[in-house]
């Protein structure tokens, strides 16, 4: 297939769209909409965000140490696109999307109650990179909602919910599975022989 040369640029799609709720009873909790966010470690589990200093939440994290990454759903899609836009230096996000802030096992950052899951971060550091600073965090605790877990196997069925992903500008819901890890590796069970009766006919 021809392919048509263009420009570096952050083209890696799709990618999560997540609420990144920050700061705490005295400074005020604030959301933000993130879409640079991804896993960077499993043991000990971390992840990171990248923001623009110039952006509200940026000072909040940076002085706080801590935010919890919300993900998101189709319900949430609206929510999500606003705090993307807006400013907590002119809005009360949670009150303006009528959100719940609920109070996280750990960090002083909010979780957000409509999220399926949120997971509660601890700063290690921060990079400079240019445009962004990507804050490179520790995850301490995660919270499931209790009827996405699947009672017999205890998975988080994250698909039930009915999750959105971001890219170049739009949002997307996800679909149905269309394999699991390791799928193309699985031995394939053997059909058993069909055993015919003495007086079937041939």
């Amino acid at each position: 297939m021809a392919k048509q040369p263009w420009k570096p640029g952050t083209m890696i799609y799709p990618l999560p769209a997540v609420l990144v709720s920050c700061g705490d009873q005295q400074r005020g909790y604030n959301l933000i909409t993130i879409a640079w966010t991804g896993t960077i470690c499993t043991d000990p589990p971390m992840c990171y965000i990248s923001v623009r200093p110039e952006r509200y939440s940026y000072h909040l994290i940076n002085e706080s140490g801590e935010y919890v990454i919300n993900l998101t759903t189709r319900e949430l899609a609206y929510a999500v696109d606003w705090c993307g836009v807006k400013s907590g230096r002119d809005f009360d996000k949670f009150r303006e999307m009528q959100l719940t802030p609920e109070k996280a096992q750990i960090v002083a950052a909010p979780l957000v109650a409509q999220s399926p899951l949120n997971i509660e971060c601890r700063v290690r550091d921060i990079t400079h990179l240019g445009s962004h600073d990507m804050f490179v965090s520790e995850v301490v605790a995660v919270n499931a909602e209790e009827r996405l877990i699947n009672p017999r196997t205890g998975a988080f069925e994250f698909s039930h919910a009915h999750p959105i992903c971001y890219a170049h500008g739009r949002y997307f819901p996800l679909g149905r599975i269309i394999g699991t890890f390791g799928y193309s590796v699985r031995k394939k069970k053997k059909a058993l022989p069909v055993r015919r009766r003495p007086d079937a006919k041939r």
